[in-house]
């Protein structure tokens, strides 16, 4: 156990965690100032230091991404990150529109600048929660892109339809009413695509997590009937896949820092969650990346308040 009272308290953390691939941070709960504040101070050092490429988050992909293109100065990304947090509509806004992140936001943009495209530092989201909002991107862009596979987009979209915002009544239907075969082949189009669309260079990238945001979102939603723990095993999966695609685009010298609840960073292996059967993504990135290559750092406290959000979908104000 470390106690962390200012920032030269984490000079030896930097130390030990400055050379690896992945770096995990983790918090006891969820929109708590204080880990924020830490996460902020050790990715900085991460990335100012030791080349670090980007911060991935335990928050939706759709959202995450319009930081990210706010960050790295994108054409038609916005120029005021108050304005960008105030879209975000779910995972619950409180989570990452928040003042923390719009602090840190800003601080990425002005450390972006004069880097070369492929060297700005990103911010992105590793959930696999937001199915109609990735269904909406992918038809927002390609409706201009590409219209023919915009059009298998709503066709896609029109299967899940009598559940907009239902997602678990989706479960309740399966035997009369399944959609994977048509999510399953929308990422197949998708993928052969992608590679060809205009756009910043990461369009290709964000409309194929979005096709894959869907395909797993599906398989999590059906997986809720069970009474077993699959549910948790597809959402971290979809998390560890959406980790290494990241450092894949990044290059074969990219390294990660992630930012999520202690549950998921910890290796399940070592807790009680390994009798349960569950997995998590700090054991697949050491599964992944070797154990060497992977550095955990767990948060927690002992004392003080919290403030609980009005309500799961409160607005940023």
């Amino acid at each position: 156990m470390h106690h962390l009272f200012n920032s030269e308290d984490l000079t030896s953390l930097i130390n030990k965690a400055g050379d690896k691939q992945v770096v995990m941070l983790g918090e006891a709960s969820y929109g708590t100032h204080e880990y924020y504040t830490w996460w902020t101070a050790i990715s900085k050092r991460l990335i100012e230091g030791h080349q670090f490429s980007f911060i991935a988050v335990e928050g939706d992909w759709p959202d995450c991404y319009k930081i990210n293109r706010y960050v790295k100065g994108y054409k038609d990304a916005g120029n005021d990150i108050y304005d960008i947090l105030k879209t975000f509509e779910r995972w619950p806004t409180w989570m990452w529109a928040n003042w923390e992140i719009a602090v840190l936001a800003e601080w990425l943009r002005e450390y972006n600048k004069g880097r070369s495209p492929e060297n700005k530092i990103g911010f992105y989201g590793l959930d696999v929660y937001s199915l109609w909002e990735s269904m909406d991107a992918m038809v927002k862009y390609l409706d201009k892109e590409d219209p023919q596979t915009a059009t298998s987009v709503k066709e896609a979209i029109q299967c899940f339809e009598p559940f907009r915002n239902r997602e678990q009544s989706y479960a309740f239907s399966l035997k009369h009413h399944n959609c994977r075969d048509d999510v399953m082949s929308l990422l197949k189009e998708i993928r052969l695509k992608a590679q060809f669309l205009n756009g910043d260079r990461e369009a290709g990238l964000n409309t194929e997590q979005n096709a894959l945001i869907a395909v797993n979102a599906e398989k999590y939603y059906s997986s809720m009937m069970g009474f077993d723990n699959e549910s948790w095993n597809v959402r971290d999966t979809h998390m560890m896949e959406t980790l290494e695609r990241l450092m894949q685009f990044h290059g074969p010298s990219s390294k990660g820092i992630v930012w999520e609840h202690n549950t998921h960073i910890g290796d399940a292996r070592a807790t009680d969650m390994k009798r349960a059967g569950m997995i998590n993504t700090g054991q697949l990135t050491r599964d992944v990346y070797g154990s060497n290559n992977v550095y955990l750092v767990g948060f927690g406290s002992y004392s003080g308040k919290v403030i609980a959000g009005d309500a799961w979908e409160s607005q940023w104000k």
